[in-house]
Formats: structure tokens, sequence, C-alpha cells
């Protein structure tokens, strides 16, 4: 290919911010190189990125698609943050619908390459005839994506039964201990359409050019070595992709000045911050033993407790009563939205307890913050806590292996 040809690219992202924000970074860097971008998504997704640098606007243009209604996916809604996890197959099915207004969109845009996320199947029988090369750009680690294995067992061809995820699986050929728990695999399953997240990245390793993954050598050779054999084509690791701080004019994290405030008083790695991203739904004795342990540490902290979705909006999730007043010494709980990405810049900040979104990991790591890992809602979370824990990057709360359960002890570090 002509280095020097500057291309038009399309960029599809699924329809969650810790996967929009990634492929804006990606976007951002290729519209450095002088190509056009085209950054496909819904309006309220869009809205909820940064804005461009000046110097970029003129390369990314933002294409909005309404996304359409199904049944059983409330008005309104266009992210996993806004629907629990049971109705995440609705969005899966309302995504599949945007097949039409995409393949117009593509048809009289001119696109060379698509860049795209792990959802859209069809995609391979969109572009094939439209002549456009597609590239599948995992936010997985390269761990992860090893445990999935080839194209043929994301296919069907192995394991038929959650038992058969709870074990290392034959195709790794290195040392290794990463596997799910019961629990994980059987939440994952609750969140599956009639197409399973297997099937959907299955085709699309099939139909792609080659694969990029959201990893590096430094941290993965012998993963990514063994994906370019599973695969059989080209596999690219793209680096970590950390973001970078927000500007002084992002009017989004306005609780920035009472919160450095407040973590200014305190020493230098004194402070954990506990947050479990926007999609994990703890139930409220869940909630209760993670704010035990937390009391029970005699840590300063900050805790983001955001909303969880419940039928048609939004809940609290539930704090114990009397919890706020007994910590108010030393904790600081920031409800809905916390500024996460200062908050872990912060010279007062030593550690971090993540539900191990893998975007959330990768800015912990940037800061060099000490990890406590508690597994979330998706499979590669649980599969990102064993990586950590095993690399002695993180220690990872004990739960247990059947319905996820575990005590405020095992929190707080005390096993008396």
């Amino acid at each position: 290919m002509d280095r020097t040809k500057k291309l038009h690219i399309a960029m599809f992202p699924w329809l969650a911010y810790g996967h929009t924000m990634p492929f804006l970074e990606v976007s951002k860097f290729l519209a450095q190189k002088g190509h056009r971008i085209s950054y496909i998504s819904t309006p309220k997704n869009i809205s909820r990125l940064p804005k461009l640098p000046p110097l970029l606007s003129s390369n990314i243009t933002f294409v909005e698609f309404s996304l359409p209604q199904v049944d059983g996916l409330p008005p309104g809604v266009e992210s996993t943050a806004e629907v629990p996890i049971e109705n995440v197959p609705y969005l899966k099915n309302a995504y599949d619908k945007l097949q039409g207004p995409l393949t117009e969109f593509l048809k009289n845009s001119n696109v060379n390459w698509l860049i795209h996320d792990f959802e859209p199947y069809w995609l391979p029988g969109v572009a094939a005839p439209l002549g456009i090369n597609l590239v599948l750009f995992c936010l997985f680690n390269a761990t992860a994506l090893a445990f999935m294995g080839p194209p043929s067992a994301l296919l069907g061809e192995f394991r038929k039964r959650p038992e058969e995820f709870t074990v290392v699986p034959e195709w790794i050929d290195y040392p290794c201990n990463v596997a799910l728990k019961h629990h994980e695999i059987v939440n994952h399953i609750k969140c599956m359409d009639d197409v399973s997240d297997f099937q959907r990245m299955g085709q699309l390793i099939q139909g792609s050019q080659f694969v990029t993954t959201r990893a590096c050598f430094e941290f993965e050779p012998d993963e990514i070595k063994l994906l370019i054999k599973l695969y059989q084509k080209p596999v690219v690791p793209v680096g970590l992709l950390p973001p970078s701080l927000p500007s002084n004019e992002d009017k989004r994290d306005d609780k920035w000045e009472a919160t450095k405030s407040w973590l200014d008083s305190k020493g230098e790695k004194s402070v954990f911050y506990i947050a479990l991203g926007s999609e994990v739904s703890l139930s409220e004795e869940s909630m209760r033993q993670l704010a035990f342990g937390i009391e029970k540490s005699n840590l300063p902290f900050i805790w983001a407790v955001r909303k969880r979705p419940m039928g048609e909006g939004l809940i609290d999730n539930i704090i114990p009563p009397g919890f706020e007043e007994r910590v108010s010494n030393r904790g600081l709980v920031l409800r809905d939205w916390a500024p996460q990405l200062r908050i872990l810049a912060h010279s007062s900040v030593g550690g971090f307890l993540t539900h191990c979104g893998w975007s959330s990991i990768i800015e912990a790591l940037k800061f060099g913050r000490a990890l406590i890992v508690f597994s979330g809602a998706s499979a590669d979370q649980g599969l990102n806590a064993r990586l950590l824990h095993g690399r002695k990057v993180g220690l990872e709360i004990e739960r247990n292996e059947t319905n996820g359960s575990f005590t405020s002890d095992l929190v707080a570090g005390r096993d008396d």
C-alpha cells in the first residue's frame, strides 16, 4: 500500500464508554497522520466524548445514527451503562439494526477501511461487496483473546458447558493460570442474545484483513505470538492507549475542585480509590459487605458509587445506613459521576479497587497505582483479574467460586 496515500477510515465502536473512548484515541492518532476519519455512533454516545483538539477537528467527522427501537429496550437508552446486564441482549439487537443506515453511509462515502468492534458480526457481508477493508479492533488484552481461542472454538466446536470455561484451554502453549470462575461465565451468558459474543467474534476474525488488540509485546509476548498462530492472520498490538488527562476547559468533571481539595489534605499515596465501573450492579448484600470491608480497612478512601440500571431507569446503589457518618473523617463518597483519571493522577492516591475493566486498569497502571482486583460483570474482567494477580500486578479479592459472594474481612485484607 502507498504509505503516502491519505485514507478515509470509518470507526464503529460498540455502545459502551469503555469502547467509544479507545476508538476515539485511535481516531485522533490516525487523524494526526492526515487520514480522514468518520466516527460512527449514536447521538448520546458521541455527546459523552471529550472535545477534539482544534488541530484535529477538520480531519474527524462524527456521524450520528439514531439507535432503532426494539422490544425490551427502554426509549432513550443508547449504552450498556443504562441497562441491567440481563437487558444487554436488547441493546445488541438494536445495534444490529444499525446495519441498514451504516450500509447506506458506506455506499456513498468512499470509505477505504472500516475499524470495528467485536459485536457487528454482519459487517463482512456488508463491506466485501463494497471493496472496504475491515480491521477488528479488540479492546481486550491478548490474554483474554487467547483464552477465547481460535475462530473454530468461538464458533462452537469446543466448550459447550460453562464448566469448560473454568479451566485453561488446551491450545494455550505457555504457563498460564488464567480461566474463569463459574459465577463469571454464568453472568456473561446472561447478557448474550441469539448470536453469542463468541460467535460474533469468530465471524469478525474470519472476515477481517487483520486484528488489532489493546496490548503490547512487553507485557504479553507469548499471548500475542499465540494469537497470530490461532487466527492465521496478522495480529497488531497497538499498545495500551492510556488516555490523556482532560483539559482545564473540560466541564464534565465539575466535582474535581472539591475532590482535589479533599485529596490535597491527605498524605502521599495514603488514599485508595474504589470504583466498579458503569455496568457492575451489586446486590444489596454485596454492597453491604463491600462497605463494611472499606470501613474495616481504616484507610482514607474515595468511593465512586454509580447509579445502577433497574427496569426502565436508574436507581441508587444502596450504601448501608450510617456508613457515611461513621467514615466521614476519612472517606469521601462520590455519587454518579467521578473524575476518575484526575483522581488516579493525584499524588495522594496509592491504590485502586477496580472491577477489572481493561480501560480502568490501564488508567491505574499509567500512574503506578497498586491494584485490588474485584472482577465485574463481563467475562474478560474475570480473566483480567487472574492475569494481574498471576503477574503480581494486583491482589484479587477472594470470592465464592459458584455465586461470587465475598465477606467484608476479605475486602479489608483481614483473616482474623
